[in-house]
């Protein structure tokens, strides 16, 4: 019979004959299901890419650019706060220049150790160095040191002379701490930076102390800082009033406020000018508008660089001390520009 085993207990063979009628007979096995492993990866963005072979990374497209970075808005009441913040402080420098003698100086020292102490405290907090308690000490011994040897040299020639030599040791003082730290020698090109703002920034402002004791160098200082008081106020208050067209995304700040308060500043030392013995308008426009352009030049570099830290994932600080270094710094570059200028209008009279 067909369906017996064969004879002698055989094994029967291990192959299975299909009938081809029978149902899937034929008939391919279907595929199995991809896995996930199995997916095409998802495209990279051009941060993710790897570089091409001249070791150049691809840039990234619009798209991208606009999704990783941030519309900062801009906060008006903390605007109205930054303009009166400089407008105070331009006021208090005015006065206490006015309020210098030939034997009184101690008034106008006392209100340039207090803008000093404000600017050490405000960029020590926003650059944070590693040893930051130590490059604000010895920003404050450079600021006691400058305002001793600008008031007791006996020319002002001498007084400047000793206030960048007394910077230079404040610089390299502040250096050789920063080695002294660990994370100071990590970051050495960071750490020699903010070393340099911070104390070169606040002998700076020693200049002031020299700068009056020339003739018109009274004049010259209040030209100087009406026409960067008044810029960088009227900046920061027509933000609050028109932003635009903003100078960045990530920088809540408009080009015409920049532009308005450069113009005001301008027009506030023409005014002033026309009153001072040994100015004419026309020379403190130039005096004055200068100032005033350097004053919002240096406001802005400051906006843009703390705007540079907060995208490369730096921690925030206290707001206050942020948004107050760009008025400081302003005012203490002003004060070297003023002292060229005056050596300019002195010579050319």
């Amino acid at each position: 019979m067909f369906g017996s085993s064969p004879p002698g207990g055989a094994p029967r063979s291990g192959r299975r004959s299909t009938s081809p009628f029978a149902p899937g007979a034929g008939a391919k096995p279907a595929p199995p299901a991809p896995s996930v492993r199995d997916l095409p990866p998802a495209p990279k963005t051009a941060r993710e890419r790897p570089p091409r072979r001249g070791g150049r990374a691809p840039e990234p497209s619009p798209e991208e650019l606009e999704e990783e970075i941030p519309f900062v808005p801009v906060r008006r009441l903390l605007a109205l706060t930054i303009g009166g913040f400089a407008a105070l402080l331009g006021v208090g420098l005015i006065m206490g220049a006015q309020t210098s003698g030939v034997a009184q100086r101690l008034p106008f020292a006392i209100v340039v150790f207090g803008a000093q102490v404000l600017y050490v405290l405000a960029t020590s907090m926003a650059l944070r160095p590693p040893n930051g308690k130590l490059v604000a000490a010895v920003a404050i011994a450079c600021a006691v040191a400058g305002a001793y040897f600008a008031t007791e040299s006996a020319t002002g020639i001498a007084g400047l002379t000793r206030i960048a030599l007394v910077s230079a040791a404040g610089f390299g003082v502040g250096a050789l701490g920063q080695l002294m730290w660990r994370e100071g020698r990590v970051r050495i090109s960071e750490s020699f930076g903010a070393t340099a703002v911070v104390v070169l920034g606040t002998a700076a402002y020693s200049v002031f102390l020299v700068l009056v004791r020339y003739p018109l160098g009274g004049q010259t200082i209040v030209i100087c800082l009406s026409g960067a008081a008044v810029a960088l106020s009227v900046a920061r208050f027509a933000d609050t009033v028109i932003p635009l067209p903003r100078m960045a995304p990530q920088v809540p700040r408009g080009a015409v406020g920049v532009v308005l308060g450069a113009m005001l500043g301008t027009l506030t030392t023409t005014y002033i000018g026309s009153y001072l013995a040994g100015y004419k308008p026309e020379n403190a426009a130039l005096v004055g508008g200068l100032a005033a352009i350097v004053a919002i030049a240096v406001d802005l570099t400051i906006g843009f660089a703390e705007a540079g830290r907060e995208l490369e994932g730096d921690p925030p600080t206290m707001w206050l001390a942020r948004h107050m270094q760009g008025p400081l710094a302003g005012f203490a570059i002003v004060a070297p520009v003023a002292y060229l200028l005056n050596a300019w209008m002195w010579t050319g009279s």
